[in-house]
């Protein structure tokens, strides 16, 4: 588990660190440039981190899943070599399967004023630009959407709903609590996470405002990964019994 939270947190600190600096700077000046190539850029790799977190959010609930339905064969089911595999499996999609869309939406034919009313080059506020045909554009978005959204997306469920189950057969009530806390954080972080998703992309954009789809792109840039820590260290007690050690151990307290 602690593993599998590392490697979230170095996506919640690429994601921030490569679409943050260029969005304050938007914000003081009123408005700022970048180049084609640089949109580019910036929209795959804010693509490919998205995605990697989708694929690693449903690692990480087969993981819950396999440590509370089959306690007794977790250590021989998620071994270290195994879970290191799942990891780079997750990098490799997220990373791999962008890219595709990504050089399609860079050989799209860009005119007018080229003037991106949005925080950072997202998907479909790029789209809006372009003078030639986006049809392929947007089925690429769907195409690729099924394997690293909605894939992600079933085994999430499919796996809380198998906890949930075996949860409920727990015939103590302390024994139900201690059970649910060990995956309660990270159904909280898959909520927030699938929620401001799923609010941008899979809502009809007309049924959204444009204000409304900015803030819910702060959301998952910036808010989700700044939440993501403190909900798994609140909700943690090894982790604040580590913190605490390493506090005292420096004499701040």
């Amino acid at each position: 588990m602690y593993f599998f939270i590392s490697q979230l947190s170095i996506s919640d600190i690429l994601l921030p660190t490569y679409i943050v600096p260029n969005m304050l700077h938007i914000l003081l000046n009123n408005g700022g440039t970048i180049t084609f190539n640089n949109c580019i850029t910036q929209l795959y790799f804010f693509c490919a981190l998205e995605s990697y977190e989708c694929v690693l959010l449903a690692v990480m609930s087969y993981d819950r899943y396999v440590a509370i339905c089959n306690p007794l064969r977790y250590t021989s089911i998620m071994t270290s070599t195994y879970c290191v595999k799942l990891t780079i499996t997750s990098w490799l999609l997220g990373f791999s399967v962008v890219l595709i869309y990504t050089i399609t939406t860079a050989k799209l034919n860009f005119c007018g004023k080229n003037i991106i009313d949005h925080l950072f080059c997202d998907l479909f506020p790029l789209l809006e630009l372009a003078c030639s045909d986006t049809f392929i554009a947007h089925l690429e978005i769907y195409v690729i959407g099924f394997p690293i959204v909605f894939i992600p997306t079933t085994i999430i469920v499919v796996s809380y709903t198998n906890i949930v189950l075996a949860v409920l057969r727990i015939p103590s009530s302390t024994g139900r609590q201690k059970a649910f806390s060990t995956c309660s954080s990270h159904l909280i972080v898959v909520s927030i996470f699938y929620w401001t998703l799923f609010g941008v992309y899979v809502v009809p954009t007309n049924g959204l405002t444009l204000s409304t789809s900015k803030v819910l792109s702060l959301l998952y840039t910036v808010f989700t990964p700044l939440i993501n820590p403190i909900i798994y260290s609140l909700r943690n007690k090894d982790i604040w019994k580590a913190v605490q050690e390493i506090v005292n151990k420096n004499g701040i307290w």
